[in-house]
């Protein structure tokens, strides 16, 4: 019993990190590439490949979560998850802003 619960939460959480990492690569690959250099991040190349890689360890870990041929990846895992969150958290609201060429938060005589 116990086992088929222990399954079932780690393909829970193999899909919620695999939305993550998914999120994370979505949005890497709609930004433009001059604003990851205009910002000071690392270039567009470099979070695709994380974030690339990042998609392909969740995918594995899904698969082998729900018994598959690959099994649990464990660390890598992690480090996928790590690499997303990475992005999503530093990367992501420095690129949105320089994208747009500023703040939203303008009124009609400048910032407020």
């Amino acid at each position: 019993m116990i086992f088929y619960v222990e399954r079932a939460v780690f393909f829970v959480l193999a899909l919620v990190a695999l939305g993550l990492e998914l999120w994370a690569l979505f949005d890497c690959v709609r930004h433009k590439a001059s604003a990851f250099e205009a910002t000071g991040k690392r270039t567009k190349t470099f979070w695709l490949a994380l974030t690339g890689g990042a998609t392909f360890v969740g995918v594995i870990s899904l698969l082998g979560s729900g018994g598959g041929l690959f099994g649990t990846i464990g660390l890598f895992g992690l480090a996928a998850v790590v690499a997303a969150s990475v992005y999503l958290a530093d990367v992501r609201p420095a690129v949105k802003d320089a994208g747009r060429g500023g703040s939203r938060n303008t009124g009609p005589y400048g910032p407020w």
